[in-house]
């Protein structure tokens, strides 16, 4: 098969996703939404998240210009490239804001849709949920690919030097990594201001169920779960996804020389990553239609079946790519490589990235020990319930960091730096079902809340609550799975940035270097302190906003009056907006600071955010997924020493406390850290040949 073709056919497979994106799309538009009252709820949800994004992206524009013309200038002694990177930038900028925007489009449609067809039954209500998550899924890999492609193509046809031609794609994951991180750090400001607040100010002080459509926060809730847990995650994943392609491709473009001295196309060193990528995506289609789930069954059984099956058929067609297009054996910089130990590393990407998946499942889902523990424990208060949940949150990190270190030492064993890199290009390369589990999640969460606010029959927000229940585990999954990725991309990206900069070794020994690396060490702790302060302001806000209406509108407390959503919403758009610039900015400006002050300083730093920052994603996301499970396992009533608890219990009101603390942790600052990692180690990446 000729190379050059293939190459060319990549960005096919990137059409294909957002084809068949938008026939999902279509179909999802083409069921009924259900009742008039249903419809009115659903509308001002997806007014709330087209007025959000429309605010956050004009901030941006002004941003990615700004950032693209300081690209150019950057790069002025280079004037025939310098404009390259700048439009390598605005392209995967727009890609990764149009993946965000059509997923939570979409999501905010498919959210009513699952509603109604819970009315009937469990089926059809998790194939809409499903299907509205997986046009989130679709998107951002047929974006990326599609991205990434045209652009190697054209750049490939400009210069013939590899190298130049994926330093200057490198501006597309510069773009992707900033659209992420204020999306990601916006969005979860949004969402959590709005929860905090609704959970708060319903829930402990006014004694009212969750979603109860007396409460004023609660159309801003909803709407939050679409712009933090649908648009913000899809951004943080494109930016891994893209990531690891670039990072790869960088560490391949030194195996052009042995290539070209074996007579071998020196493009397969490069486009590997690509090809692994687009055949993803169609696995992650062929994987879509194992999810399926009988009336009455488990819907965790029909997404696992999806996710696993098509890691499994990743993982044999993985071998089959590797085999057809890379030597058998090849001596690239000292170290010998064959095609066999790179099939190992991107096996040993899927199994960790697997593995990190069930890991979080055990200390997040409601059926384990550690979720159980913190409901028992929320039955002396809530002082105990937040001891237990920051216990299970710091335990958590161990196994997940055990996998990684695995990961790392044993893809290096097969594969250098290079097998480091394709591991985590494997544990992303089914990102297309992996995401689409995830984006279920808040769909099916939406769901609930529409059901509670049309007053609907109680068995359909059983069967809400059902599909939310198993959403809860996933979204822990998918972040344990977000983090697992970003280590590794972080790391890919990290390599890539010491060939680009010429650095051999970092010898911790140098006071400059250990300057770095303390300074990296303490960027997340920082930055989560950031983004939780956005958080307790906003909700501080969203709380007396709330207090407010109930003592001012007549009829409010007893439902003969219709809540002022329209001011809550207001609150959680300003509180995102003012509030995601100065942690976004972080990320960019400090590692240019250090990068010009020294090179090996930015290299101790890169090693100090990675670490740092991989510990403390892990801890805040399972730490506020295990909370969360606890309060809802209480809400479905349990029992210690013949003792049921349930809803309005004071152990609840604990539980409610604990899960509004562990709120901005798994939803803000934690998941922002991912992006944080990888968005300093693409700056860096990107000012490498500057330094």
């Amino acid at each position: 098969m000729d190379q050059q073709f293939v190459l060319y056919a990549i960005p096919v497979s990137g059409v294909l996703a957002l084809l068949y994106a938008f026939m999902k799309a279509s179909w999802i538009s083409r069921q009924d939404v259900g009742t008039e009252t249903m419809a009115t709820i659903a509308g001002h949800i997806a007014d709330g998240a087209l007025a959000f994004l429309k605010r956050e992206y004009k901030v941006l524009i002004i941003f990615v210009i700004s950032v693209a013309i300081l690209l150019g200038f950057a790069n002025s002694n280079r004037p025939e490239t310098s404009p390259i990177i700048a439009v390598s930038f605005i392209v995967g900028a727009l890609c990764s804001a149009l993946a965000g925007f059509f997923g939570m489009r979409v999501a905010t449609k498919a959210n009513v849709r699952t509603t109604n067809a819970a009315r009937t039954g469990l089926a059809d209500a998790l194939n809409i949920a499903f299907s509205g998550g997986l046009v989130m899924g679709l998107s951002v890999v047929g974006l990326g690919v599609l991205g990434l492609s045209t652009l190697f193509i054209i750049y490939s046809n400009m210069f013939t030097d590899v190298a130049e031609v994926i330093n200057l794609i490198s501006g597309f994951s510069l773009g992707a990594s900033s659209i992420a991180l204020f999306a990601r750090v916006g969005g979860g400001i949004y969402t959590k201001a709005a929860d905090v607040g609704a959970d708060l100010a319903g829930k402990v002080y006014e004694g009212i169920p969750e979603d109860d459509p007396r409460n004023p926060a609660t159309i801003a809730d909803n709407v939050g779960d679409n712009v933090g847990d649908v648009a913000g995650m899809g951004a943080d994943l494109f930016e891994s996804y893209v990531g690891s392609i670039i990072g790869t491709m960088v560490l391949g473009a030194a195996f052009v020389p042995a290539f070209n001295s074996m007579g071998v196309s020196p493009v397969a060193a490069v486009m590997l990553p690509l090809i692994i990528a687009a055949v993803g995506i169609i696995v992650s289609i062929v994987g879509s239609f194992f999810v399926k789930v009988k009336e009455g069954g488990n819907p965790q059984h029909g997404l696992n079946m999806g996710e696993f099956g098509a890691s499994f058929i990743m993982a044999g067609l993985s071998y089959v790519i590797i085999d057809y297009f890379l030597p058998a054996s090849w001596t690239a910089e000292g170290f010998t490589y064959t095609s066999l130990n790179v099939f190992y590393a991107v096996l040993i990407g899927l199994a960790s990235g697997v593995l990190i998946g069930l890991i979080t499942e055990y200390y997040c889902s409601t059926d384990n020990k550690p979720v159980i523990e913190i409901a028992r424990q929320s039955i002396t208060g809530a002082a105990t319930n937040i001891i237990a949940g920051l216990g299970t949150g710091m335990m958590s990190t161990g196994l997940p960091i055990i996998v990684l270190s695995i990961a790392i030492v044993a893809s290096y064993h097969f594969a250098g730096l290079y097998g480091i890199a394709i591991a985590a290009l494997g544990m992303l390369s089914v990102t297309g079902i992996q995401l689409a589990v995830d984006a279920y999640g808040p769909i099916s969460d939406n769901a609930g809340g529409i059901a509670e606010m049309a007053a609907l029959p109680p068995e359909v927000r059983e069967r809400t609550d059902k599909l939310d229940a198993v959403g809860n585990t996933t979204a822990a999954i998918g972040k344990g799975f977000a983090i697992g990725s970003a280590a590794l991309t972080a790391l890919a990206l990290f390599a890539a940035f010491r060939q680009q900069a010429h650095i051999e070794t970092l010898d911790i020994s140098k006071p400059i270097i250990m300057a770095g690396l303390f300074i990296g060490a303490m960027l997340p702790f920082v930055f989560s302190a950031l983004a939780m302060g956005a958080v307790g302001r906003a909700a501080g806000d969203m709380i007396r906003e709330v207090g407010r209406q109930f003592n001012e509108i007549p009829g409010l407390r007893e439902g003969t009056a219709t809540a002022e959503f329209s001011h809550c919403v207001d609150i959680s758009t300003k509180a995102a907006i003012r509030e995601m610039v100065l942690p976004g900015m972080l990320g960019v400006l400090v590692p240019v600071v250090v990068g010009f002050t020294s090179k090996e300083m930015l290299g101790g730093l890169l090693a100090g955010v990675t670490s740092s920052g991989v510990l403390m994603a892990i801890f805040q996301s399972n730490a506020g997924g295990a909370w969360d499970n606890a309060k809802k396992r209480i809400e479905g009533k349990i029992e210690f020493d013949g003792v049921v608890y349930g809803k309005g219990s004071d152990t609840h009101k604990a539980a409610v406390v604990g899960d509004t603390v562990g709120d901005p942790l798994k939803d803000t600052s934690g998941p922002s850290l991912n992006i944080l990692m990888k968005l300093i180690a693409v700056v860096a990446l990107v000012i490498a040949p500057l330094l």
